[in-house]
């Protein structure tokens, strides 16, 4: 039990009705989870109101209230705090609950469109092939050393993330790399952390169905390393003409890397093939089994933070040579027939393009390259035709498919997506609403030496319809239909 009045330590309160000395066992925002002695932080979101709910929360056993508006009816006995943000205001009270674990760790924040999951990802890897206790908090899972959670959003609740600190603190973690979202970010999930560094991968089209416009989206990913404090690295892409905006107004020291611009860190591509890149960074060559150019930035990216952490350059080199990929980043297979299948998160149309452009760097042209992709349902509409011209331009056949439709009826995602189609690529697309058959027909269409690209959905393991999640695994389905195929 903690005093209350010692977690509201930094928050920004406008009024106080009550007494602030009372203990609290439990914080949360939900009031169905509300015990005895719980602090309910009243949160407005985007579908539901938590002020709604104060009434149940106190009945379900809070003694103290967080609100940005105080309730008519006030009940005796129970503590009320007025704050201009709630979310702002849980995510510094969580910290405060937790004894601020991020303190005691070397945390490095990853935010971008495209390259998070790998680049934290791949620093964890990188870290613990090193010898050190890791922490990871990723779209595709979070790690607390070799403990394994389920993720379910890149950047968690604030209270979830400073209890995995707290956790990652128990079991004598020293390092942790966290993917920060531009929605975490908005609703104030890493308010209140204290970070070691901040990497800015790139920008590019995404999430405007939330943030509106592109400036709006640059804007908060700005604020990130706006807020970094002056002991704090901001390490940032500038091949990305955006990647010199984010350091505009941050205290942190700046460090650039690029593979095109003069940069702190500078690299060049010396070979690209199915097998890996052969790297020069700086002065020094290194191999690495990871493929493309978009790899060949983050391996900058992680080099670069290694390096700003403390570890020697000839060692990073060794580690960077033995990394694995990430799941569902470029992860391919290839059949007695050489037939290649690759999955790919690939879900933005930069990301797409990126994908496609390293697969036809690397092909001879001899070979068909087989697109499979779809568009997420209520989600940015305005990406889905950008995503069909680019399928279609650059691959040789093109199967547009179901992703994750949720709500929407797939048909008229699909219908979007194909608006982005120029004339003289109709021939080369089709379209095949059931996911599972789009797979299987591009793995029937594929012959020796051809490959076939399954991109979007990447490390899911599920397929969102109506509100239901089905079990999908684009990895797994592709793999068992090529074994079939070979009998």
């Amino acid at each position: 039990m903690k005093a209350l009045k010692d977690i509201l330590y930094k928050v920004t309160i406008n009024a106080v009705v009550g007494n602030t000395s009372i203990g609290i066992n439990t914080i949360d925002f939900d009031s169905r989870k509300i015990k005895n002695n719980s602090l309910f932080v009243a949160i407005k979101g985007t579908l539901s109101d938590g002020h709604q709910f104060i009434d149940s929360a106190i009945k379900n056993g809070a003694n103290s209230i967080v609100c940005e508006k105080l309730p008519k009816k006030l009940v005796d006995k129970i503590t009320y705090i007025e704050v201009d943000n709630s979310s702002k205001a849980l995510a510094i009270i969580a910290s405060n609950y937790y004894d601020n674990p991020s303190e005691n760790l070397k945390l490095v924040g990853v935010t971008g469109t495209n390259g998070k999951t790998t680049v934290a990802s791949l620093l964890y890897q990188l870290f613990k092939k090193a010898g050190y206790k890791v922490g990871l908090l990723s779209t595709v899972k979070i790690m607390i050393d070799n403990k394994v959670y389920k993720a379910t959003h890149t950047t968690p609740d604030s209270l979830t993330i400073n209890r995995f600190l707290n956790d990652m603190n128990d079991a004598g973690v020293e390092f942790c790399f966290m993917e920060v979202s531009s929605h975490g970010i908005h609703q104030h999930r890493t308010e209140g952390l204290y970070f070691e560094g901040g990497i800015f991968t790139n920008l590019s089209h995404d999430h405007l169905d939330y943030h509106n416009t592109f400036a709006a989206y640059r804007d908060v990913k700005k604020t990130f390393f706006d807020k970094l404090s002056k002991k704090a690295f901001a390490l940032v892409n500038i091949d990305d003409k955006n990647g010199l905006v984010m350091l505009q107004n941050t205290k942190a020291k700046k460090y650039t890397y690029a593979l095109k611009a003069y940069a702190n860190y500078k690299s060049q591509i010396l070979e690209n093939q199915f097998g890996g890149l052969l790297l020069k960074i700086n002065d020094s060559e290194v191999w690495t089994r990871l493929i493309g150019n978009f790899n060949a930035y983050n391996i900058l990216a992680i080099y670069a933070t290694a390096e700003l952490l403390g570890l020697e350059k000839v060692e990073i080199l060794q580690l960077i040579s033995d990394l694995e990929s990430v799941s569902g980043r470029f992860q391919y297979v290839v059949t007695d027939k050489k037939i290649t299948a690759i999955v790919d998160y690939a879900h933005t149309p930069d990301a797409l393009k990126n994908v496609l452009e390293t697969i036809n760097n690397i092909r001879t042209k001899n070979e068909e390259l087989i697109t499979v992709v779809g568009c997420g349902g209520n989600r940015d509409k305005t990406k889905r035709p950008k995503m069909g011209h680019i399928a279609s331009a650059l691959s040789t056949k093109v199967i547009f498919t179901s992703d994750n439709p949720r709500n929407e009826e797939p048909e008229a995602i699909l219908n979007d997506i194909e608006k982005g189609v120029e004339p003289q690529n109709f021939k080369k697309t089709l379209t095949i609403t059931d996911r599972k058959q789009a797979i299987k027909t591009a793995c029937q269409m594929a012959q020796p030496n051809d490959i076939v690209l399954i991109a979007g959905k990447g490390h899911e393991t599920y397929q969102e319809i109506k509100g239901e999640r089905f079990e999908f695994d684009d990895f797994k389905i592709a793999k068992k239909i090529l074994k079939q195929l070979q009998k």
